[in-house]
């Protein structure tokens, strides 16, 4: 079987991908918390992991993997939006409203990723259909020593994991020397974290052995890769800024929780992107969503061929550069690939590449070497890209040119006489300025809208 290497980031090494068991290939991704549309660095892991499940079902076959990603729709912010709606005067209970927005945003969600072309995960679940399963972890924590109340909260108990740390690879006490902490009265120590919280009248809140509450953001994720995927699977992923404390957090209380299992065996972190070789920020202006991306003309395939570009280990610059060069490219590929059915199998070396810890950089240069335009779909297809139904934006404008066409051939004939080209020149300039791609041969003329094409331009011509 075809031998994937994938860099762990627990062990720091790039190492052969061996799955639990090769018949159900069990991957977890960190999903949005839904109170917001998605913004740029929200969609890099989701297009770089979503290449690794065409590359796990490739390998495995389509029903030997199951990919999780998860909705966190219990939240502060997702709060403070539904009361500021019933603030407003918005008709129905704040639990009504919570809902209403947490459908609505991951109603955006799809749309938004759909449009980058990636596949609907395996399973999606919402943190608020595991509140029981939540309950359940914590009060087996409280109950082995590695949980304890205090005035309604339930906080985990850091000291009593002796591996915390080695995720992120520093000491509990190096943590607590670098990093804010919230410091708390009902903290026994200021690493603890919390894994309950009380919720007054104003917050949506669940019956539990410590009061009306609600989770902590940790143990939402440990809570339901257990119950989806068991206490042992293959892949956790996300983003690197959530290596620490996040999945530090939920690698402790899974591992106390279940002692019996690994919980995950590899551990991927995506590096974060920049906008212009500078961090994406609303202060500086260059803070945007996949949504105001696809609303500006962008399509969905340009901005994922612009993440694919740059290993995913590595950091991302989107430039406006890049997004062209990527359009121009998907255009020549998709006329060179029009009409033809992709061949049964990807290139080798497109293959090899993206086996080798997800090299999409390598295979995007493979795929530019590719002379067979079947090889080339084929092969682009597992990349996630020149997909059947994703193309329509490249799809060439309809328009009649053939009057426009007679009457450049004709000022052809005649400056052929006259010596005189200033007048073909002059309709040529003007045709490519609307768009138009020009060809011209002893056969005659011939106009074609290009993807730039603009009809209004061509008024009075």
């Amino acid at each position: 079987m075809t031998e994937i290497r994938l860099t762990n980031t627990r062990t720091r090494k790039k190492e052969a991908f061996v799955p639990i068991d090769p018949a159900n290939v069990r991957m977890y991704l960190c999903g949005p918390t839904v109170y917001d549309r998605a913004h740029l660095g929200n969609a890099r892991p989701v297009v770089v992991f979503d290449v690794l499940f065409r590359l796990l079902r490739h390998v495995y076959g389509p029903d030997h993997v199951t990919y999780v990603r998860n909705f966190t729709d219990v939240d502060d912010k997702i709060n403070a939006t539904a009361l500021a709606r019933k603030e407003a005067g918005a008709p129905g209970t704040l639990e009504e409203l919570i809902r209403a927005r947490t459908e609505e945003t991951i109603g955006w969600y799809h749309a938004d990723m759909d449009a980058l072309g990636a596949l609907r995960p395996t399973q999606e679940p919402r943190a608020t259909d595991y509140i029981g399963a939540m309950i359940s972890m914590i009060a087996d924590l409280v109950e082995k020593g590695h949980a304890y109340a205090r005035d309604g909260h339930v906080l985990f108990r850091v000291r009593s994991y002796t591996e915390y740390g080695a995720l992120s690879g520093r000491s509990v006490d190096d943590m607590i020397a670098g990093a804010r902490v919230e410091v708390a009265p009902f903290k026994e120590d200021p690493m603890d974290f919390v894994l309950w919280k009380p919720s007054d009248a104003d917050l949506p809140g669940w019956d539990s052995p410590w009061g009306r509450g609600r989770p902590g953001w940790h143990i939402e994720c440990s809570a339901m890769s257990h119950a989806l995927l068991g206490a042992s699977f293959d892949i956790h992923a996300g983003g690197i800024d959530l290596q620490f404390p996040h999945h530090e957090n939920e690698i402790a209380q899974s591992c106390c929780a279940h002692p019996e299992g690994q919980f995950a065996r590899y551990w991927l972190h995506n590096e974060m992107l920049q906008v212009e070789g500078k961090k994406m920020s609303k202060s500086l202006g260059n803070f945007f969503t996949v949504r105001d991306l696809l609303d500006r003309g962008i399509p969905g395939e340009v901005i994922r061929f612009v993440f694919l570009q740059t290993h995913y280990g590595k950091p991302m610059d989107w430039t406006a550069e890049k997004a062209a060069q990527a359009e121009a490219t998907l255009r020549k590929w998709r006329a060179l690939g029009a009409g033809i059915d992709p061949a049964p199998s990807a290139a080798p070396e497109v293959i090899a590449a993206l086996c080798d810890d997800l090299n999409t950089a390598g295979a995007i240069a493979a795929l530019h070497r590719i002379a067979d335009p079947a090889v080339l779909v084929a092969s682009a297809r597992l990349l996630g890209l020149l997909e059947a139904g994703m193309g329509d934006w490249a799809a060439a404008p309809e328009a009649d040119l053939s009057d426009l066409a007679a009457k450049l051939a004709d000022l052809r004939v005649k400056a052929m006489d006259t010596k005189d080209f200033a007048p073909v020149d002059a309709l040529k300039s003007a045709l490519v300025a609307a768009g138009v791609e020009v060809r011209m041969s002893k056969a005659g003329v011939e106009l074609l809208p290009g993807p730039n094409f603009d009809a209004a331009k061509l008024e009075g011509l």
